[in-house]
């Protein structure tokens, strides 16, 4: 209980949270709860912490954990080979980060033969300790010769007693910690060519001579660097002055003086700083940095998922989608309102024959057939081409014509989602029915899709793929929390992400569903194999029933509160019902006589918001958009032109936005706004539709330069 509270008060003062919400919150984690379950129906026992603040404290309390449990396993190394005494056995106990730990284990650790290790065996320690002390001279050193061992003279003795300094002085701790500070605050990152790989290393040419201080480097320049590294393209360094971090050793050993053993010294002090703690330190800082670069590049990526999936559904209606293509023609398909596949076929709108003409007829005849009220266009390869085709067959114009971002579809109708619900189809008609149905739900599809593949992301191929897969996948769980999810038709994928349940769970429900019909209640997941108490309690309040007897069931009001609700109805005369339809009803309510055990006001005002608005979808509502229809190509740019765009992916150093034509144009961050900006997400998202003005044209390269400094 002792390591727990020292952890909470650790995490509390770490994070700048109260004790006892964090207290709070790890007895929930502790129990099972779930991060969404605890920041949407434990609001009073938290103190209202959101998503990422309980997030965070889940992620330090497996920090601690890990720390304890290293902690256990130097001690038992120490303990194994008779090494712990009281004094070590404390500063271990009380270090409170890994590193601090590793250097009070760095001199104990099991090491392969060193030089240092060649030396004690040639029994040279105490010739060691007598330079580190710098007791005799050099001449008194004669007496460390021992022939047995290969020391026969005076040289080779001190060459291996200033070995075994060198190791103790990069072994203290004191020492690493001052020269750790110089390296964090003081480092410079420089970068050169690798002369046989300069022609072929064209895109990192701008790093081919590059310095900067490593307190100023942002992330996605050091995952640049990283990457050109990788590629044996660039030399990358990363420390200090070498003669600044020197001169701090010696001032640190007091170095003056002319006799021989400090002469001796200060040749192993300086040797210890280049071939041992120069490399160990920068190594280290490598990685603190490549941390950081990737947290700040999975924040980016994560921001950018977000408002891509959160993008405005278009909702229940009937669906034409077209996958365009020149030679290979547009894959058509048409979806009923639930996404369901009702026909596909492929049509030649690009070729400007008969076979363009036969393809306006089969649009218009499929979308009488099929009440079609909106047709979704891939905007890929001829996808600008097949959007024009359409918009000039002169159909009904309350049907929606428009462009879908399909990055990823391929990757979708590839998998074994995609052969699973549809197995006697090929993948170009899975990949237009996605491109359909992203119209319908951009939610409900993209979540069949690896992240990684709907690229809104930045470096996302140089960061830590655990650290990325994790942090995407919580994006997605979040979101698909905040959305809710209608039981009786949500996909397997869309299922797993929903608090307390997981694949298989969702699997389950899925075959529970095919096998016994929709289900009727809330309840009735209780039924569900494998699906106990604490996964419903966990899952309930996430899944929708619409058409249950309970229409409570169709709200984000959690189950455990319907007896609080039925009260609130009963004390006023009222059925239920009565508060989900009558805006009066709920006004009579007074909160404050509904206060009880863990229920508060927050929960309370959650209650009534879900009782005004049943089944509410927390997205915003679809608008339509379209490009300049001047605009196809880069060559139908001109300098200064004032154009329709969408923002595609945002980064931190612009933003990109598709303005109709093959290249998303990058709207750098000094001109994403008449003032300075810091971060580009404060000023956009990706799905905006914004205005652009065209800065630069670069055809040689394929680059557009925009502005939204109109």
């Amino acid at each position: 209980m002792d390591i727990m509270n020292t952890s909470i008060k650790t995490i509390s003062t770490r994070l700048g949270m109260d004790c006892h919400q964090v207290s709070r919150t790890a007895q929930l984690l502790e129990q099972g709860d779930t991060v969404p379950f605890i920041a949407r129906y434990r609001k009073e026992v938290t103190g209202s912490l959101d998503e990422v603040q309980i997030a965070a404290i889940r992620d330090a309390l497996g920090a601690y954990a890990e720390l304890e449990k290293r902690k256990k396993a130097v001690i038992a190394s120490l303990q194994e080979r008779e090494l712990l005494t009281n004094d070590l056995n404390k500063k271990i106990e009380d270090a409170d980060n890994l590193t601090l730990l590793e250097d009070i284990y760095l001199p104990f650790r099991p090491k392969r033969k060193t030089r240092a290790s060649v030396a004690r065996e040639q029994g040279l320690e105490l010739l060691a300790d007598i330079i580190m002390n710098r007791g005799q001279s050099e001449q008194e050193a004669s007496g460390y010769l021992f022939s047995e061992h290969g020391i026969t003279t005076l040289d080779q003795a001190l060459a291996g007693a200033r070995d075994i300094v060198a190791e103790k002085i990069s072994e203290d701790m004191q020492t690493r910690s001052i020269l750790r500070r110089i390296f964090r605050k003081e480092a410079i990152v420089s970068s050169s060519a690798v002369e046989k790989s300069r022609d072929q290393a064209i895109k990192f040419r701008d790093y081919f001579d590059w310095q900067e201080p490593v307190s100023k480097i942002a992330g996605h320049r050091l995952l640049a660097l990283l990457r050109g590294e990788e590629l044996k393209m660039l030399k990358v360094s990363i420390q200090p002055l070498e003669q600044r971090a020197i001169d701090i050793l010696h001032s640190r050993y007091n170095t003056t003086g002319s006799q021989t053993c400090n002469q001796q010294f200060i040749l192993a002090l300086e040797d210890s700083y280049r071939r041992l703690l120069a490399p160990s330190l920068e190594n280290e800082l490598r990685k603190e940095l490549k941390t950081r670069a990737d947290a700040e590049a999975i924040e980016v990526f994560s921001s950018n998922l977000r408002e891509l999936l959160l993008s405005a559904p278009l909702g229940q209606k009937r669906v034409m989608a077209l996958d365009p293509g020149y030679r290979t023609g547009s894959k058509l398909v048409c979806l009923d309102e639930q996404g369901d596949l009702l026909h596909n076929e492929t049509v030649y709108p690009a070729t400007g024959d008969k076979s363009a003409q036969k393809a306006a007829d089969t649009i218009k005849k499929l979308v009488s057939r099929h009440r079609i009220e909106a047709i979704a266009i891939g905007n890929g390869t001829a996808g600008r081409e097949t959007d024009s085709f359409v918009r000039s067959l002169g159909l009904d114009e309350a049907i929606l014509v428009t462009l879908v971002n399909e990055d990823g579809a391929s990757i979708y109708s590839a998998s074994e989602t995609a052969r699973r619900e549809f197995p006697d189809h090929d993948i170009t008609v899975r990949g237009a029915v996605s491109i359909g149905r992203r119209l319908q739900d951009p939610l409900a599809e993209l979540v069949k899709i690896d992240p990684k593949s709907i690229g809104v992301g930045q470096y996302q191929h140089d960061v830590s793929q655990n650290a990325l897969k994790k942090g995407l996948e919580e994006v997605v769980t979040s979101c698909v929390n905040k959305v809710g999810v209608e039981a009786n038709s949500a996909s397997v994928e869309l299922l797993s992400y929903v608090a307390g349940l997981g694949s298989a769970l969702a699997t389950n429900i899925v075959s529970y569903r095919q096998e016994n019909g929709p289900f009727k209640s809330r309840k009735e997941l209780l039924k569900v194999p494998r699906l106990g108490p604490k996964a419903y309690e966990q899952c309930a309040g996430f899944l929708r029933i619409r058409n249950s007897a309970n229409q409570l069931d169709n709200t984000g009001v959690h189950p455990e509160r319907y007896d609080l609700v039925k009260k609130m109805a009963k004390d006023h005369g009222f059925e239920v019902n009565d508060l989900l339809v009558s805006d009066s009803a709920r006004k009579k309510i007074m909160l404050e006589n509904y206060h009880e055990n863990n229920v508060g006001n927050e929960t309370l005002l959650d209650i009534m918001a879900e009782l005004a608005t049943p089944g509410r979808d927390p997205r915003e509502k679809f608008e339509c958009f379209r490009f300049d229809d001047t605009v196809h190509t880069m060559e139908d740019l001109r300098i200064g032109m004032i154009l329709p765009a969408v923002i595609t992916n945002v980064t931190k150093f612009g933003a990109f936005a598709d303005i109709g034509i093959k290249q998303d144009g990058l709207i750098h961050v000094s001109q994403l706004a008449d003032r300075f900006v810091s971060d580009p997400a404060e000023v956009v998202h990706v799905r905006q539709q914004v205005r652009v003005k065209v800065l630069d044209i670069d055809l040689e390269r394929k680059r557009v330069g925009l502005s939204l400094r109109i």
